[in-house]
């Protein structure tokens, strides 16, 4: 099959940022994301009936909104879309006692019994998988980076690959799961793969080689639509992007920025790679895979693969050493130094599950206290 890519602005900019409805007093999930979507969207009287708000979207779970910008050319851009549309939604929820959380999951809830949206796809999707689609009241972000060329869309995805553990560290915010302590920094990251076509990419040499692919997953029915295939990193055809999903959720805008950022710098990095005639190094998958477990295991402790030969740093290390600094001349070039410049504010502050864990011992591990601290640092009190 012949699946063309979408004109892009190379390295133009969109996030999603997936956001749980929580109880103000007892931070439990509410399922009331149908009353605010309607009460959003009765703001643009414009919208034809069955037309979605267009920064303020519907997800998998009736207690789940979605925040989406439009197509942006800086990160401040992008987090000013953002901030809008959260706006849109608050002046909704107040009123109502609800809150807003984010995290790579919610800390107590009984994930099977979270109401799911009334869409014939979610259907589908939960009578296939039954038992492992039923569990996913798990949240995360999405950024999508243009790409000005086809060709370069399954190099960087091997190159976003290598650093697959950075961003799962940074972001990793699942340490709970239906009230209990997993060990792992992030439960979304080994929960989500679960579902078909989820979890890490196949790696592929040429378009024409991702084409068969997708072909054959039409064939075999696995999937009905492309963007079935769930991925971590993936291309979006339709969109001319690459598309990272590796992040757990993230419960302040500063941190959604610096993910954005450093994924934009990334991108960039490997697009001017490739016009200057570089090849984009790569690893074994096992290298990948075990790195992907590391992160979601250790977190900011994980002891990274570098490279295909084997080398190994911590993930902080590597990231303050090599990483951050060799990418301040693509920040300055983007515009986006300063939200750069906050993925270290994360290392010292320490990532989510961290603090999920620190709260939780100062409350004699009261889980309520872990959900009302990430809504209180949403709003910027916390």
């Amino acid at each position: 099959m012949n699946i063309d890519f979408a004109q892009s602005a190379q390295s133009s900019l969109g996030v999603e940022w997936e956001l749980a409805l929580v109880d103000a007093q007892t931070g439990e999930l509410v399922s009331v994301a149908e009353q605010v979507l309607d009460a959003v969207r009765a703001g643009h009287p414009e919208l034809k009936a069955d037309d979605e708000h267009p920064h303020v979207k519907q997800e998998l779970l009736l207690n789940t909104v979605e925040l989406v910008t439009g197509v942006c050319h800086t990160v401040s851009e992008a987090k000013a879309d953002l901030n809008s549309a959260l706006t849109a939604v608050r002046d909704v929820t107040d009123p109502m006692g609800v809150e807003l959380f984010c995290a790579g999951s919610h800390p107590f809830a009984a994930p099977r019994s979270q109401p799911v949206t009334d869409k014939a796809r979610y259907a589908k999707l939960i009578d296939r998988t039954q038992w492992w689609g039923q569990q996913m009241v798990i949240y995360g972000v999405h950024v999508h980076v243009g790409l000005d060329h086809r060709d370069k869309a399954l190099p960087v995805l091997d190159g976003l690959l290598n650093y697959f553990p950075h961003f799962q560290a940074l972001s990793a915010s699942s340490p709970f799961w239906a009230g209990e302590d997993t060990g792992y920094a992030s439960q979304r990251a080994l929960m989500f793969q679960q579902l078909p076509t989820a979890g890490l990419p196949f790696q592929f040499p040429s378009w024409a080689l991702y084409e068969d692919y997708v072909q054959d997953m039409f064939t075999t029915g696995v999937i009905d639509t492309i963007s079935e295939i769930r991925w971590d990193i993936r291309p979006v055809p339709a969109l001319g992007t690459i598309e990272m999903r590796v992040c757990d959720g993230l419960s302040t805008l500063q941190d959604v920025g610096a993910i954005a950022a450093l994924t934009q710098c990334l991108v960039d990095e490997f697009s001017t790679a490739l016009d200057d005639g570089w090849a984009i190094p790569t690893m074994p998958p096992w290298h990948v895979q075990e790195n992907k477990w590391r992160a979601a295991r250790y977190g900011m402790d994980a002891i990274i693969i570098l490279n295909a030969a084997g080398k190994e740093m911590p993930v902080t290390e590597h990231l303050r050493e090599h990483v951050l600094n060799r990418l301040e001349p693509v920040a300055q070039k983007l515009g986006c130094s300063q939200e750069l410049a906050d993925v270290e504010k994360i290392i010292d502050a320490g990532a989510g599950y961290q603090r999920q864990r620190r709260v939780a011992a100062e409350h004699n591990g009261d889980l309520r206290a872990v959900v009302l601290d990430a809504v209180g640092q949403l709003r910027g009190t916390g």
